[in-house]
């Protein structure tokens, strides 16, 4: 189906945003987010031309903190900081969710979406810290500080993956299956008991856990590979 001119500038102004939206993926609070979020609504009202953005951005640029902030890491807090004092920054927001709604645009499912997975991969990663860096200090203690052994770096992911599973609720029936079949005496300390022999990555309850885990931290900006590094 061919697209109206409005549904094209809207494309536009979304794709044009796209960089400022990904900054959730840096984000380690929801104050964090909210920033991110009102960043790419005042980026879209810009690049829509609408008539709110007049007025919020002579509040910023009338705004001392933010000049005072210019080219420091502070300057999009307080650039947003200053934008939402407008008198008109609500008006702004329900304009560009209007504008959105007229092309068939969820601004607000599309924003709840990646908040949601932001924030619910954060209190995993928080959760499973602990145990993460347990097992990375008995992986340096075993080689004595050098490389450790591949497999065992494998075997220690494996519960770092379960124990981040446990703060995911979507996930909650394949750590039950997981926890069966690695005979685990407590779900919560998959360390107690631990038989290295039953946490065999080729069963077939594994695979679900593991997909599951890492979309969650797909769906929070992340990755496996780069959360086991921080």
């Amino acid at each position: 189906a061919t697209l109206t001119p409005d549904e094209i500038e809207f494309t536009n102004a979304f794709n044009n945003q796209r960089g400022t939206l990904a900054g959730f993926a840096s984000c380690s609070s929801k104050e964090e987010l909210h920033f991110v979020k009102d960043g790419f609504y005042l980026g879209l009202a810009s690049d829509l031309r609408l008539d709110e953005y007049d007025s919020v951005r002579e509040k910023i640029v009338t705004d001392t903190t933010v000049a005072e902030a210019t080219r420091t890491e502070n300057s999009f807090q307080r650039t947003i900081e200053a934008a939402r004092k407008s008198e008109r920054w609500s008006d702004l927001i329900e304009a560009v969710k209007a504008k959105a709604a007229s092309v068939g645009s969820d601004l607000e499912e599309i924003w709840m979406t990646l908040e949601k997975g932001r924030l619910e991969w954060l209190g995993a990663a928080s959760s499973a810290h602990g145990i993460k860096t347990m097992l990375k200090t008995g992986l340096e203690n075993q080689c004595g500080g050098g490389v450790p052994m591949e497999g065992d770096v494998s075997d220690a992911k494996m519960i770092w993956m379960y124990a981040l599973s446990l703060s995911i609720p979507s996930l909650k029936k394949e750590a039950d299956a997981w926890r069966k079949a690695a005979n685990m005496r407590d779900a919560a300390r998959p360390l107690v008991g631990y038989n290295a022999e039953l946490w065999d990555p080729r069963k077939v309850e594994w695979a679900p856990l593991d997909r599951g885990v890492q979309h969650a931290a797909e769906r929070g900006g992340s990755s496996i590979e780069e959360a086991w590094r921080l």
